[in-house]
């Protein structure tokens, strides 16, 4: 993850200036503009091979997308027949969900992107989780989440099971990650603004797999982001290792005893990878090493990727840790099980339910009227079912049944919806998340149709029935509501993101 910082922003421009710290090419080159001591250090590095790096800087960059698999099979994402690609030469050997795109086709402005069938992300970035062993009931830390590339590929990894946390530090860029979350249909997921030293607090030995895209310098961006040279300095490198360090240290105290930490990077310098790394595993024993690569601009196409993958060894003491994370009680049935029986015996000291649990159950009868008329019985509705829970007229799915008070969360599991006036009425994040097979009445579209680019509008669209909720989808990907009555389908699709 590239950081920022305003002083080394500062400094770098009077470097460019005045030609301080840049090597000497044609100035309308771009490796004129990096900074000298990041080309002496790439030259030790790199050898013999310094030269066909240095010209890998007058390339294109790439471009690529990935499926979610969640919404639709690749298969199916192949006969749409999209963006030119050839599925043979454009395949990603790291990502088996990846294909490299071409530099004149505009993925973003599609319908199936609003729906999200893909996600835009630079090549080499998808190889941290396209690379990592993820198993469908996996408790996921994804520390430095946003803006979202790597916790929506983990989403479709997990497919609706386990749990992921996502959680950023900047809160300037939570939003990005809840939208990207939100439409790639995340259910088990939940998003936390923080730092590792209070996650540790809350979630000591808890992960199968912590994933930190750590802060870092940023050199990986030089090729196609001219303000990542500007920005970058040998400070900035320091700072961001002492960053660095904390967070995989942290980061293993909240990892299960067999559990494996994926640390990675968009920087190419040794001090902020391998060196990193190494002096982690001095002074922590019982980790293991399993690999540690790079991605290399003029080896492949990407503009470059550092990753390590460390695990944590199993002994007696890591079976008490495994067995004190249990006591956090994650399988949901049985977690649910055990509350409902406290829940039970509640009732009974109490003799009848409180006000507050009367009303609640109003609302929960609500939702069901709501599931039976317009859900089909099975699918993403039975996956719900145990995890419901209302809070101030708004019903939610909640993925941990945990208290987390005193940690800042923006998002716990899904928004299904809210209760008004005596009814319920979906929450367009229950749409994102469902597919056309999961609800009775469902309208489809293609996604170069004018009736798909009416809805994105808000428009609405006369379909001649009355049949209330209705699913819109983009060739077989859900894209959101609306509301079917005297033969007009009233738009539902969030105001925001309307284009």
């Amino acid at each position: 993850m590239f950081m920022t910082t305003s002083n080394s922003t500062n400094r770098a421009l009077k470097e460019r200036v005045s030609g301080e710290g840049q090597a000497q090419f044609n100035i309308n080159d771009k490796p004129s503009s990096l900074p000298k001591a990041f080309l002496r250090e790439m030259e030790d590095l790199l050898g013999d091979e310094y030269q066909a790096f240095l010209d890998s800087y007058r390339d294109e960059k790439t471009s690529a997308i990935r499926i979610n698999t969640l919404k639709l099979p690749i298969e199916s994402f192949k006969d749409l027949g999209l963006f030119n690609i050839d599925f043979e030469r454009d395949k990603i050997s790291w990502a088996g969900e990846g294909y490299y795109l071409s530099g004149d086709v505009n993925p973003g402005k599609n319908p199936l992107h609003d729906a999200g069938a893909y996600y835009i992300q630079e090549p080499s970035a998808m190889s941290v989780v396209g690379q990592t062993p993820i198993s469908e009931g996996d408790r996921v830390l994804d520390l430095c989440a946003a803006p979202g590339g790597k916790s929506t590929y983990i989403l479709s990894r997990l497919n609706h099971k386990g749990l992921l946390v996502s959680n950023e530090i900047n809160p300037s860029r939570i939003r990005a990650l809840g939208e990207n979350l939100e439409r790639f249909g995340a259910v088990n997921s939940i998003i936390t603004n923080s730092d590792s030293s209070n996650l540790l607090t809350f979630f000591k030995g808890f992960f199968d797999k912590i994933f930190i895209d750590a802060p870092c310098s940023g050199q990986g961006m030089f090729r196609k982001d001219d303000f990542a040279i500007e920005d970058w300095s040998q400070d900035k490198v320091d700072e961001c290792v002492a960053i660095q360090r904390q967070l995989i240290r942290d980061a293993y105290q909240m990892l299960r005893a067999g559990g494996m930490i994926i640390y990675s990077t968009c920087t190419f310098t040794r001090q902020e990878n391998e060196a990193i790394i190494e002096d982690f595993l001095g002074d922590y024993p019982d980790a293991n090493l399993l690999d540690m690569d790079r991605i290399w601009p003029h080896r492949d196409r990407g503009e470059g990727h550092f990753c390590a993958r460390i695990t944590k060894k199993v002994d007696k003491q890591g079976d008490q840790e495994a067995q004190d994370s249990d006591l956090l009680a994650f399988d949901k049935d049985s977690h649910r099980d055990s509350s409902r029986e406290s829940a039970k015996k509640s009732k009974k000291k109490q003799g009848s339910k409180t006000k507050s649990n009367r009303k609640n159950q109003e609302y929960l009868g609500l939702y069901e009227d709501f599931a039976t008329d317009y859900l089909i019985d099975g699918g993403l509705r039975k996956l719900l079912e145990p995890g419901l829970a209302v809070k101030e007229e708004r019903l939610h799915y909640q993925p941990l049944d945990y208290d987390l008070r005193g940690l800042k969360v923006l998002r716990s599991g899904l928004f299904v919806g809210e209760f008004k006036k005596n009814r319920f009425e979906p929450a367009h994040s229950l749409a994102m998340a469902l597919k056309p097979s999961d609800v009775k009445y469902t309208l489809d579209f293609a996604n170069d149709s004018d009736e798909i680019r009416a809805y994105l509008r808000g428009e609405s669209i006369g379909t001649g029935q009355s049949r209330g909720w209705v699913l819109v989808s983009v060739d077989g990907v859900s894209l959101g509501w609306c509301k079917e009555s005297n033969g007009t389908l009233k738009n539902k699709y969030p105001k925001g993101l309307r284009r």
